[in-house]
């Protein structure tokens, strides 16, 4: 099955935090991508995100580097692929959904992959769950 990943989904596989819901939500996903047709797609700033998040984390203590490499392996090693489109949405359809959903555009461009690809959307943000339902968009 092919979906979005939102960094949300991810940062839960390398945190283990949040709701007993969350975390079930996080392992499912990680399941859909573990099966033989599994494949996430990605916006292109998804790198970014991902390396911001673990970058501040490691600044504030809460996990060491050594973790930090071991998860970036395990990232590198999942079917994941960038989207190389991104960019050419970003000016227009994502800025619309972000306008139309007050969502940032960071959050607005998984939206926009998802419905451009006609992908569901794995996310444990409410506010992007919300434009996803709205905008008839499936939940991964």
């Amino acid at each position: 099955m092919r979906f979005v990943l939102d960094n949300s989904v991810a940062m839960r596989w390398l945190f283990a935090d949040g709701s007993e819901a969350d975390l079930t939500y996080a392992a499912h996903v990680l399941e859909l991508l573990a099966q033989e047709e599994g494949e996430a797609v990605v916006p292109a700033l998804w790198p970014l995100e991902v390396g911001n998040v673990i970058v501040r984390a490691e600044a504030k203590g809460f996990i060491p580097e050594a973790r930090s490499t071991e998860f970036l392996g395990l990232l590198e090693d999942m079917t994941i692929a960038v989207d190389s489109h991104t960019a050419a949405h970003a000016l227009h359809d994502t800025m619309q959904l972000a306008r139309r959903f007050r969502l940032s555009t960071y959050d607005a461009s998984y939206l926009e992959l998802a419905l451009r690809e006609g992908l569901p959307l794995a996310t444990l943000d409410a506010d992007l769950r919300s434009a996803l339902t709205t905008t008839g968009g499936r939940l991964a």
